[in-house]
């Protein structure tokens, strides 16, 4: 990763993405339950997320009643399009609209191909969750903050994606999961974890028990949110270790926060970098260095040797 910053990470001003972010959060968590419902279970819920790809998010491809659908936000042309095996591909226009319309829209679309699914109507992993057929107040669509969004995942996932190929144990697909809407890869020692005790809202507490049930070193990138309105990357161990969090990362900018029990870097100091895809796999090897040492993870049979 020689990249010398040529501004091509850009710029994510919170409060001017946030109300674009708020309503495509709410959009993307009523596709990720389409996915949820139609895909064979898989462990740690890794059958629920979308992807990035080379013009928005994707479930990527769903069986279904022996044919394949996709739905795919495309934010250069702003369509979300909905491709299936055995039809053609029907398409709606990403535009300022409520989630109310657009859930309605999204499922008469559906219908229309004859792929009959029923998700759980409300959002999960937020404190506020009102109905999507009720949701009237988030309708914002800003074409330049949907695309900002997109781009900055877009080299995200690839810094994700070689640090993920450096693993040779147990990896999570890079992939965005809709409930918080963060962007995440994720590594396992092979051991066995306490018992997670839950306390995501609206979020079922076996779910999150069986997500957790091994030992992981975790990292990802979040847009924010009102309550903290800041993009950043982000990394964690499961369980806690009081070690984790007194070990020294790169870059010198990152930190660690005591009530959230994670290090933190923010997407600005990321981008404004010299070298951006340096900095972030910086920070992403030297995170899970952390945990894996205070964890006692036997990093000779899980890590790749040069």
């Amino acid at each position: 990763m020689t990249h010398t910053n040529t501004s091509n990470w850009p710029v994510l001003n919170f409060e001017e993405i946030r109300d674009t972010l708020e309503t495509l959060h709410q959009w993307i968590q009523i596709v990720g339950k389409i996915r949820l419902k139609t895909m064979p279970w898989q462990n740690h819920s890794w059958h629920t997320a979308l992807y990035i790809t080379s013009n928005g998010f994707s479930t990527h491809g769903i069986p279904y009643d022996g044919r394949i659908f996709q739905i795919d936000f495309d934010f250069r042309k702003h369509q979300l399009s909905i491709h299936c095996s055995q039809s053609t591909t029907v398409s709606m226009e990403l535009r300022p609209m409520t989630v109310a319309d657009f859930y309605k829209e999204l499922f008469e679309k559906l219908n229309s191909l004859g792929i009959h699914v029923k998700i759980h109507a409300r959002p999960n992993e937020l404190a506020h969750a009102t109905p999507f057929a009720e949701n009237t107040f988030n309708k914002s669509y800003d074409a330049n903050a949907a695309n900002a969004l997109w781009r900055a995942m877009l080299r995200a996932n690839e810094v994700f994606n070689q640090f993920r190929s450096e693993f040779i144990g147990k990896a999570s697909p890079v992939h965005l999961f809709w409930g918080a809407f963060d962007l995440a890869v994720t590594r396992f020692s092979g051991k066995p974890a306490p018992l997670h005790q839950g306390g995501m809202p609206n979020m079922p507490l076996d779910v999150m028990q069986e997500a957790y049930s091994q030992e992981v070193s975790s990292a990802g990138f979040w847009p924010g949110s009102k309550d903290s309105p800041m993009p950043v990357f982000y990394a964690y161990a499961y369980p806690a270790n009081a070690s984790f969090g007194q070990q020294k990362v790169l870059p010198q900018e990152a930190f660690y926060s005591e009530e959230m029990g994670e290090f933190f870097l923010k997407y600005e100091d990321v981008q404004k970098s010299e070298n951006p895809e340096k900095t972030l796999h910086g920070f992403l090897q030297s995170t899970y260095e952390a945990a894996a040492k205070s964890l006692n993870w036997e990093r000779a049979q899980l890590e790749k040797q040069v």
